[in-house]
């Protein structure tokens, strides 16, 4: 498993990206049941980040493949 402080880095990259190239996810990033824990004191570790991490990735590849699909049809 990565370190914390790569997957903090990971997270980091994919959010720009996400801001910087997909600015209409932004939104959908705060609304990510994985950043909403259900629970008063959250412990941050590997795990959590890891999922973190996980769920921003399946958001943007879901997007752009759809994305892309819509584009061509509209060409």
């Amino acid at each position: 498993m990565k370190t914390e402080n790569k997957i903090n880095n990971a997270i980091l990259k994919i959010t720009m990206k996400i801001k910087e190239q997909f600015p209409e996810l932004s939104k959908y990033i705060l609304e990510m049941p994985v950043t909403i824990p259900n629970v008063e004191n959250p412990e941050m570790n590997s795990k959590a980040l890891q999922d973190y991490y996980d769920s921003l990735n399946v958001l943007l590849k879901d997007y752009t493949e759809n994305h892309k699909i819509v584009s061509k049809q509209n060409e």
